[in-house]
């Protein structure tokens, strides 16, 4: 009796994990063994303001969820301790935020991840992490929008000012 309710809680554990891993745009599986206690609050702290879900997992049940969700090419990083960053919203947010955590944190180790669909390796995490944030990237992509308007502007302007000074 109690061993068909264990069963029953793995089962809807799998059903999560993988729920999470196809509605997730971003997720980041990473190796946190050696972090301190402070270290991994503070790691969870500023994946929570960034609304990214941090968990700590057993690799047989994300296995098994990865194999659900049709995303088995994750497996061969789920080796040793694993934490898991999900997020729905921000696809570069997971990425950032433990890149940047990894680099003053030697201990913390990301092994490889999910981008949009797709198992990714180490240094495409890497890559995804060295990309402007979404903010940065519209206000890139308005300032070029707005260079034209503003070099035009610029010009008649200074047409403006030619023809004053010449009468």
């Amino acid at each position: 009796m109690a061993n068909a309710k264990v069963i029953a809680a793995k089962q809807e554990s799998v059903q999560v994990i993988a729920e999470k891993l196809r509605g997730s745009a971003t997720t980041v599986v990473a190796d946190y063994r050696g972090l301190s206690v402070a270290q991994v609050t503070e790691l969870r702290k500023q994946l929570r303001e960034a609304g990214v879900e941090f968990q700590v997992l057993k690799n047989t049940l994300v296995r098994r969820a990865t194999a659900e969700a049709e995303l088995s090419e994750l497996d061969q990083v789920l080796t040793g301790p694993t934490a898991i960053a999900f997020s729905r919203e921000d696809a570069i947010a997971p990425a950032k935020i433990l890149h940047d955590f990894a680099k003053k944190n030697d201990a913390l180790e990301i092994k490889g991840g999910i981008v949009e669909g797709r198992v990714v390796d180490v240094d495409q995490i890497k890559a995804l992490a060295t990309l402007p944030s979404r903010d940065g990237l519209l206000s890139m992509l308005l300032s070029v929008l707005q260079a034209p308007v503003r070099n035009f502007a610029l010009a008649v302007k200074a047409v403006a000012e030619k023809q004053e000074a010449e009468a």
